[in-house]
């Protein structure tokens, strides 16, 4: 090739290089909700999308029990706001549903200052929370007080109680609302004193509200796609998730000892929590406006005219986060979804996790990672490259015995054959061993891109969110040349169709990583590394043994 062959491809190399970051910011960032979709300026919940019933309670049709459609949120009152060190949450005076629910601690977006939001009753997204009572005679959302339009927990406070109060039909009851600092996890109790003349049965109603939108956390990778939908946990199944379009087409009923109800999307959650010690009731439905309602009721508990009882349940809403979520309840922790291989991904992640408690960089917990996992299979990889090192080494005898057994396939697979067997050559010995690696691979591929403690965690230079692809392109084309030396130490494919195919490999997946996350493409390009030198010292190994066509 001449000089000014190879100065034309190096200016269109770099011009196509300099059109995809121009195109990357012209039409690939995704633009961030003003304040106005998020509230309104007084504070209030914006105008949702969701229905405009004032029900909400679990009702009896032919002896079956379903959720009824729920009512809208504080779309005409202000909410009480609630602030600690990890929430700050709007509640709807109307019922007292959640409404708003931002996570301090976990930006919109990579060193910005808007805090990320989970819950919103906005014109862009309708998620909310709700919870009642059932079974006080009233039909109609209940109007409650609160002592003020705003809480906030203090430094050197650990708990802040929010009381809301109200009365229906001679039963007085109070709404409470526990945080506590460092807590994703808001504990709901009804405090009820019943001076009704009568002898109630109320129960406890949760559910989980949302739309159709897409999940504004979603991965922008090509190929990747995180579960966006419901989840629930019984005493007959541990974990279970349902489709948007499940819930359309047919509801869902199970009553189990304790359990949870959640609605799940990248590296997010909303749960809510029932008592773990009674019986509840769990069911999905979607309401006349198409939204996916998941909600649990619990067993209703007499109390007598005069005397005072209190229903209770649990809210967590927050980073899907291991051991937060195993804390808040059982099996709540599989909300973290690596896959079918989680058995594989999930000592993978605690490895991972345990690294990065020593170094404090979680890029570097990924290269460190990737060299173990390197280590543990050195001697399997050896046998691959080995293998493909002697397919090289014998490269020009096997084109010699293309050339002269041409016209007879049978003679030239006989010939191969005795050459294989004379030079200790499995053609197969470098497939199955990377086979057998491939579960492992793809587990750490799911574990990097459904751990949430990857998002907006920085690396080094430009890299500053491991969860988003490399603005700038590096890695992937650091990748893309590592698969091209890589090839180079492989032996050429007999077939030229084949090796024209195998040469465009490292162009078509330098292409699809563009938009990979970083954190995933990092460990690809150390893997690649890693391998292109114990690939090189193998073959230089064979090269000395005088494997080849010279060797006498």
């Amino acid at each position: 090739m001449d000089v000014k062959r190879i100065v034309l491809y190096l200016a269109l190399a770099v011009v196509g290089y300099l059109m995809i970051i121009q195109w990357n910011q012209d039409y690939h960032e995704p633009q961030a909700p003003t304040s106005a979709e998020v509230q309104t300026d007084n504070g209030s919940a914006a105008q949702p999308s969701g229905s405009d019933d004032e029900t909400l309670q679990f009702g009896q049709t032919q002896s079956t029990t379903e959720l009824q459609d729920s009512s809208a949120a504080g779309t005409d009152q202000s909410t009480i706001n609630v602030r600690t060190d990890l929430l700050d949450l709007k509640i709807s005076p109307k019922g007292g549903d959640i409404v708003y629910a931002a996570l301090l601690d976990h930006k919109l977006r990579v060193n910005g200052d808007q805090p990320y939001v989970l819950l919103e009753n906005s014109s862009k997204r309708f998620y909310i929370l709700q919870s009642a009572l059932q079974g006080l005679g009233n039909d109609k959302r209940l109007q409650l007080k609160a002592d003020k339009p705003s809480y906030r927990l203090q430094d050197g406070q650990d708990t802040l109680v929010v009381n809301l109060s109200g009365e229906v039909n001679g039963v007085k009851l109070v709404k409470r609302f526990t945080l506590v600092r460092d807590s994703y996890q808001v504990k709901v109790d009804y405090l009820l004193d019943n001076q009704s003349g009568q002898t109630i049965k109320p129960s406890f109603i949760g559910l989980i509200k949302r739309d159709n939108s897409e999940d504004p956390s979603k991965a922008q990778g090509m190929g990747m796609s995180s579960f966006l939908g419901a989840a629930y946990s019984t005493d007959e199944s541990r974990y279970e998730k349902i489709k948007f379009e499940d819930i359309g087409k047919q509801n869902f009923q199970q009553t189990s000892m304790g359990g949870w109800v959640a609605m799940l999307q990248h590296y997010f959650i909303s749960a809510w929590i029932p008592p773990q010690d009674t019986q509840n009731l769990f069911s999905t439905r979607s309401d006349r406006q198409g939204n996916n309602i998941i909600g649990f009721k619990t067993d209703s508990s007499g109390i007598a005219n005069g005397d005072k009882g209190e229903l209770s349940g649990k809210v967590y809403l927050g980073p899907k986060i291991q051991s937060r979520l195993e804390a808040a309840a059982p099996n709540l922790d599989l909300a973290v979804d690596f896959g079918w291989l989680w058995f594989i991904a999930q000592p993978l992640f605690w490895l991972l996790d345990h690294i990065h408690d020593l170094v404090g960089n979680w890029g570097v917990s990924i290269i460190l990672l990737t060299v173990m996992i390197k280590a543990a299979f050195f001697k399997l990889s050896a046998t691959a490259y080995r293998s493909m090192a002697k397919m090289r080494a014998v490269g020009p005898k096997l084109q010699q015995i293309r050339e002269q057994y041409a016209d007879d396939r049978q003679k030239l697979s006989q010939a191969m054959m005795e050459l294989y067997r004379k030079e200790k050559i499995n053609p197969m010995g470098g497939c199955l061993p990377i086979l057998v690696q491939m579960p492992v691979f793809i587990a750490l591929y799911w574990m990097l891109m459904e751990s949430v403690e990857l998002r907006h965690a920085p690396f080094i230079l430009w890299i500053n969110d491991l969860s988003v692809k490399d603005p700038f392109f590096v890695l992937p084309i650091l990748m893309g040349i590592s698969m091209f030396v890589q090839q180079l130490l492989n032996p050429t494919p007999p077939d030229p169709m084949q090796a024209k195919v195998m040469k465009m490999l490292p162009i078509v997946f330098t292409f699809f990583f563009l938009w990979f996350p970083a954190g995933l493409v990092l460990y690809w390009l150390v893997n690649n590394l890693l391998s292109i030198l114990q690939q090189w010292l193998i073959t230089r190994g064979i090269e000395k043994e005088g494997l080849g066509p010279d060797k006498s």
